[in-house]
């Protein structure tokens, strides 16, 4: 494994104290989990990924892509718990852009937001409770975390949203994806 082996990713600056964590404690667990060196950048919000030195025959090259991943999840609204599921082989991080939606248009944004929100946040958490992943909403991204097949799920609900679905029909569409679900998990 080369030393140039590397990611360098960038998250808003004021997600840094999160990946931080208390005493640097989440970029501990982080680096500890997965063998990888996070140098951060807080100012700009630069992190570069890097894989530990003393790791040692044993290293994982796919602990990189966790590591990043885990790193922008904490940037896209996720808690370091809900990011830190990453660390498990089956999940998966998905990233909707909204902007080929909503254009520049700020109330169009602030729409499509409202109806994958849902009153009360209600949308949201049946897509989370039903499809068995994590969504956060971002200024013009919807993130989603979970195994990939209900993760594909979740996120072809939010884009029933974004094309103007009705939520009766998203629902539904939930729905039959969590009996399926549910049966194939029985075998």
């Amino acid at each position: 494994m080369s030393h140039y082996t590397r990611f360098i990713t960038q998250i808003p600056v004021d997600r840094i104290p999160i990946l931080i964590g208390t005493g640097g404690s989440t970029k501990r667990e982080i680096e500890e989990r997965l063998q990888v060196s996070l140098h951060i950048n807080s100012k700009e919000g630069i992190v570069e990924i890097s894989p530990r030195p003393e790791g040692g025959g044993q290293w994982d090259p796919v602990n990189l892509f966790k590591a990043k991943d885990i790193v922008e999840a904490v940037g896209l609204g996720f808690s370091p718990d809900r990011a830190l599921a990453l660390t498990q082989d089956d999940m998966v991080l998905t990233v909707i852009d909204l902007t080929p939606y909503t254009g520049k248009d700020k109330e169009d944004n602030a729409r499509i937001k409202a109806r994958i929100i849902g009153a009360g946040g209600k949308t949201r958490r049946i897509i989370e409770e039903t499809a068995h992943v994590y969504v956060s909403i971002g200024h013009d991204t919807v993130a989603i975390i979970g195994r990939a097949a209900d993760v594909s799920a979740a996120r072809e609900a939010v884009e029933m949203l974004i094309n103007g679905a009705p939520h009766s029909s998203v629902y539904k569409f939930l729905d039959s994806y969590a009996q399926r679900r549910k049966f194939t998990s029985l075998y």
